[in-house]
């Protein structure tokens, strides 16, 4: 077992086994963009889905929400996005590139990769300034005053703005929480390592609004919870971090930030973000709009503004961090083995069906296997090249179990049951079959790499 992980090796993985793909690949690509394959479709979605998980089934103080990603632009400008939203920026004269003026020491010269921007005397920058991050585009068919909107750099807002709908819909009173998963879009001037900072992303996004003395209470409360979530998960606890952010790191808005951190290849990077954002949002949105946005207790006839405590997380960081948590490679019997050990409400495929040979009724009696399982699970049927090839490729798609019908099952009616991560096989009985995997799938489960660190 190795835990040399490189991002090289996670992005030929994530080709290979049809997860990410470089977008417009046929045209050359456009810079950090991508396409999620098969196993990465099936992979994301259950990321989310257990996100979801545990912000509905889980809670009754929560409820979901898909706001529009245009939005007014007045939300924009009540945010504080249109003004403030901004990196600074240089341009170097010589090589055409534009560089993030607070990241020159960590970036690469156009001409000279081994020095950064500004380092050589053919480097001539420009002085910053500053860059706003957010997509415009225009609504209507002319291009015209009044016509500009924007594509939405957060989710949040369509959050804030929703407030007083969802607040007469759903019965709730604070504390309580909207949550909402969605694409966002920033033109970042220096995306890069794979999907970990693209200009277009989807994010997990709640907002929890509470009694304003309340707030730190629940701010604590979110950060255990959050930190959880991805230990439940099978992130190793070695691998995660709570940082908290320093006072001149602080946004505006907020009394209190936390990012819950894991160790990539490229060292300790942000997953989620944990924020007290206080009344900001909803008092901005009341000036700027004219309606209140507040919370009236007719119990004891108290009029305030919630406070809101954010817990705000990347999909796409957070699919790339279970991709390099579950990454391994293994020697066994003399031969290179490259697996994923995700955990099972993860991995995209659960069960994977191979007959050993495409004869004698094997492929038959395979599909009926298939056939039983795929209505309780997401099931693979899988007939091409060796069963040992077959085998890998599972491994590499992180699938927990393989399904392997011989000789023995056309007599018997049992097949062989392989552990993705013990590489144990049994003997078990074909009707046995549903019931079994779907118990072990819902086991308690904790990362194998944990047992050897």
């Amino acid at each position: 077992m190795t835990d040399t992980v490189t991002m090289d090796k996670i992005v030929a993985l994530s080709k290979r086994r049809g997860f990410i793909f470089p977008s417009s690949e046929i045209y050359g690509g456009l810079g950090s963009t991508y396409d999620y394959g098969h196993y990465g479709v099936l992979l994301k979605t259950n990321v989310k889905n257990e996100w979801w998980r545990s912000m509905l089934q889980e809670r009754d103080d929560i409820v979901a929400l898909d706001s529009a990603i245009l939005q007014h632009p007045r939300v924009w400008e009540a945010s504080g996005h249109l003004a403030g939203f901004t990196d600074p920026l240089v341009d170097c004269r010589t090589c055409g590139q534009r560089f993030r003026a607070d990241h020159l020491d960590d970036l690469s010269c156009g001409r000279k990769p081994s020095k950064h921007p500004g380092e050589t005397p053919e480097c001539d920058l420009t002085p910053a300034r500053d860059f706003n991050l957010m997509f415009e585009t225009t609504v209507g068919p002319v291009k015209e005053s009044g016509s500009t909107a924007y594509l939405r750099p957060e989710t949040a807002q369509g959050i804030f703005i929703n407030f007083k709908n969802v607040l007469q819909f759903s019965r709730k009173k604070p504390p309580f929480g909207i949550a909402q998963i969605g694409k966002s879009f920033r033109n970042e001037i220096t995306p890069g390592n794979f999907i970990f900072r693209t200009r277009e992303f989807e994010q997990m996004e709640m907002e929890y609004f509470v009694p304003p003395a309340e707030a730190a209470k629940w701010f604590a409360h979110w950060l255990a919870e959050r930190e959880r979530w991805y230990i439940d998960l099978g992130i190793r606890p070695d691998h995660l971090r709570m940082r908290v952010h320093a006072d001149d790191e602080l946004s505006h808005y907020s009394s209190a930030t936390s990012d819950v951190e894991y160790l990539f290849p490229i060292g300790w990077s942000e997953l989620e973000g944990i924020a007290n954002r206080g009344a900001f949002d909803l008092t901005q949105h009341t000036e700027y709009s004219g309606e209140k946005l507040e919370y009236f207790d007719q119990a004891t006839g108290e009029r305030y503004v919630p406070h809101v405590i954010e817990p705000a997380a990347g999909a796409d960081r957070a699919t790339l961090a279970f991709l390099v948590d579950a990454y391994d490679e293994e020697e066994i019997d003399g031969e290179q083995r490259t697996v994923l050990k995700l955990h099972p409400r993860l991995a995209p495929v659960k069960v994977a069906v191979l007959p050993l040979v495409r004869k004698d009724g094997q492929p038959e009696l395979a599909r009926e296997v298939y056939a039983a399982l795929r209505g309780r699970m997401q099931t693979e049927y899988d007939e091409g090249g060796s069963i040992g090839r077959r085998y890998r490729r599972q491994d590499e798609i992180g699938t927990p179990y393989c399904v392997t019908i011989d000789h023995q099952s056309l007599e018997d009616r049992t097949v062989t049951v392989r552990d993705r991560d013990s590489l144990a096989q049994e003997r078990v009985a074909i009707d046995d079959l549903p019931a079994l995997l779907s118990e072990r799938l819902a086991a308690p489960w904790q990362s194998p790499k944990l047992a050897v660190a």
